[in-house]
């Protein structure tokens, strides 16, 4: 559902946001987590016809009757389990916490990590002392290249471009560094030029925090210095892709040796740039953007030093706001929930938890499994994971629209997908990581840098597919194109995606519908560009391409006449993978879940049969409620579509939800047989 910013060494799809979440354990007595057989029927609106908005029948009471906390911008499956896993994670930090450690062990380093942020008295005591030796060096900036020097280092505020270590789309085999546009502190370029009155408002708003937070530090001549970076940052967003634009993975392809792309973009300070980031003579890159790193670059030259160093002061009081005194963050806060509409700040140690998980991710996720996991849920998704490969076997042999020789290497990609599930084989090594008690700020500075050397170290060495980019105590899942995988963290192994007690329709309709979605992405409108070893290619036939692409326009114009506020629509083409991920996931595991029944017929449970049973499973996945600054960000700035349509965008689709619930020809979702998308 929320965006993501693309990761080092990897371009991945996911399912949703991206929120750390607890295991809940398989009651003893066998009874499921959620109902009587795992699905909430008081939270069902049967005053709303399934025809008109299944959205609403399957979780309209409980929709009515929630309110979304202070302290969150959205409500639903996702956040509801974020909280238990918050302390979940939280008890077995504070457990470890208690334990004697050495002095560089993996403990020290969460414990530390999480009562330095948590040590506010500390923080505010301090000041802008540990941040004081940065913000000398942004002031003593005095040309260009002095500015690319701090933004190349790690833990320092960025420029126009964002450099990061990757994998060859094309090689997969062997890692690139990419280079992205960047540059923007709003969440899209829409926000700096559209000019409906809230987006006025935002832009007057946003200026006024950057004035405010360079205020507080003592900056001479805030104001003036706010208007000049909001100058800058609307040019930057000008030149800038649109989303939908970055999706496609050959357009993001643009390879340059080192001397290429420094007569590419010719305005930056490349060498040194390198030179800071210890990679002097590595000479692989990838201009993803190509004509906007042009164009921004450019900018770079053109803006005067000291609008920069303004730039790069302001970014760095935001960046690390939390780890400031208070003043700066309840600044931060404020902006934030403008965008947001949260109306309180998250409690502290929720904070740290989210800021240990970032840092420490693996680390963390190893004392979890080790309370949280138990091995039977991972058994059982292996299971789960190759009926859904039999399922999309079948349906791509049966596809009427594509020829054998598509299908070939469509069944050949469907056969290399490599699942991970729960979390990885081999921990992440922290060694190199120095976490100190009284030193917040310096933590998160450090961790930055653990992280660029951690992936600068292996760019000569062979890529490592064996690597997660979740960590473990994460609900959420992800494709990877690059590895061909599909990777299920063990926090979503858990009600109401999975578990163990539930009816087997509810577990289809949930974590085999997540499965799908994953598998999905390796056939969407992107994924569907890279083959069975990860390879950015084409093995499609012209032909079947054209009929491809027929079907998945029709998906989006679906999409695009969705309007969940007024005069803000879903972007079909941004949205267009994960629809995709969701209609197909859908059906292949309806599939699936009738291969598991092997021919016998399901009971009515509740007056439910096993059909309907598959599609209030799915529906109650995407349970959700959101906040209206928090659904216009959504939808102008992340490739998800929101929850209502994740569900009333797909089952219209799906032959067998009108037989389930013989749905009428006027009803208000209804869509013509001969109108249905058909792809996978």
């Amino acid at each position: 559902m929320f965006a993501l910013r693309r990761r080092a060494a990897m371009a991945a799809s996911v399912l949703a946001i991206s929120v750390a979440a607890g295991f809940s354990s398989f009651a003893a007595d066998g009874k499921p987590t959620i109902g009587t057989w795992g699905f909430d029927t008081a939270g069902m609106d049967t005053s709303v016809k399934p025809g008109d908005d299944f959205f609403d029948y399957v979780g309209g009471t409980w929709i009515k009757n929630t309110e979304i906390p202070a302290d969150k911008t959205n409500y639903g499956s996702f956040t509801i389990l974020r909280d238990k896993a918050e302390a979940d994670v939280q008890a077995t930090v504070e457990e470890n916490a208690k334990a004697q450690h050495e002095a560089g062990s993996v403990g020290q380093k969460v414990a530390d990590y999480y009562n330095a942020f948590l040590n506010t008295d500390l923080i505010e005591q301090k000041g802008l002392e540990p941040a004081k030796a940065d913000l000398d060096a942004i002031a003593a900036a005095a040309t260009h290249e002095d500015l690319a020097k701090i933004m190349a280092t790690p833990g320092m505020p960025g420029g126009p471009v964002a450099i990061t270590p990757g994998v060859d789309s094309k090689n997969p085999g062997i890692y690139t560094i990419d280079i992205y546009q960047s540059g923007l502190g709003l969440p899209e370029k829409d926000y700096y030029f559209r000019d409906d009155q809230q987006f006025k408002d935002i832009r007057a708003a946003y200026q006024a925090h950057i004035g405010k937070m360079l205020a507080l530090a003592g900056y001479a001549d805030a104001e003036k210095h706010a208007a000049d970076i909001m100058a800058l940052e609307t040019a930057l967003a000008k030149d800038s892709w649109e989303m939908a634009k970055r999706r496609d993975p050959v357009a993001m392809y643009n390879p340059k040796t080192r001397a290429e792309l420094i007569a590419f973009a010719p305005d930056f300070p490349w060498a040194e740039t390198f030179d800071v980031l210890g990679v002097p003579k590595f000479d692989r890159f990838n201009a993803n953007e190509a004509d906007a790193i042009q164009k921004l670059t450019k900018i770079f030259k053109d803006t005067p030093v000291e609008t920069w160093k303004a730039y790069l002061t302001y970014n760095y009081l935001e960046g690390y706001a939390a780890v400031l005194p208070k003043a700066y963050d309840d600044e931060s806060f404020a902006f934030a929930s403008m965008l947001s509409g949260q109306k309180e700040q998250r409690p502290r140690w929720k904070r740290a938890i989210s800021a240990l998980n970032g840092a420490l991710g693996e680390a963390v996720g190893q004392l979890y499994v080790a309370k949280y996991f138990p091995p039977e849920a991972k058994a059982e998704m292996v299971k789960l994971v190759e009926n859904l490969r039999a399922a999309y076997k079948k349906r791509i042999e049966n596809l009427p629209w594509m020829s054998e020789a598509t299908k070939v290497e469509a069944l050949k990609k469907l056969a290399a997908f490599r699942p991970k599930i729960g979390y990885p084989d081999k921990w992440r090594d922290y060694s190199a990581l120095d976490v100190k008690a009284d030193d917040a700020l310096g933590n998160l500075k450090r961790q930055a840098a653990f992280e660029w050397n951690r992936n600068a170290s292996r760019l000569d060495q062979p890529v490592d597919k064996d690597e997660w980019f979740m960590s473990p105590q994460t609900v959420n899942a992800y494709y990877n194109p690059s590895f061909n995988e599909i990777v299920f963290p063990a926090a979503i192994l858990q009600a109401p995606f999975f578990d163990l007690n539930a009816d087997m329709a509810i577990n289809y309709g949930g974590i085999g519908g997540v499965i799908g979605h994953e598998m999905g992405h390796g056939f969407d409108d992107q994924g569907a560009k890279t083959d069975a070893d990860g390879v950015l290619r084409n093995w499609w036939t012209p032909e079947d391409e054209a009929k491809f692409k027929e079907r998945v326009a029709a998906l989006g114009a679906e999409y695009s006449a969705f309007e969940p506020l007024p005069g803000i629509k879903v972007n079909g083409d941004l949205t267009m993978g994960e629809n995709i991920g969701d209609l197909g996931g859908v059906e292949v595991s309806l599939e699936a879940y009738k291969i598991a029944l092997n021919g016998a017929e399901p009971e009515v449970i509740d007056g439910f049969t096993g059909t309907q049973r598959f599609f209030l499973g799915w529906g109650q996945v995407w349970r959700s409620k959101y906040r209206d600054e928090t659904l216009r960000n959504q939808v102008l700035s992340d490739p998800h579509s929101p929850a209502q349509y994740r569900v009333n965008g797909v089952v219209p689709n799906v032959d067998d939800w009108y037989a389930a619930f013989s749905i009428p020809a006027d009803a208000k979702m209804f869509i013509a047989p001969e109108k249905r998308v058909k792809i996978w």
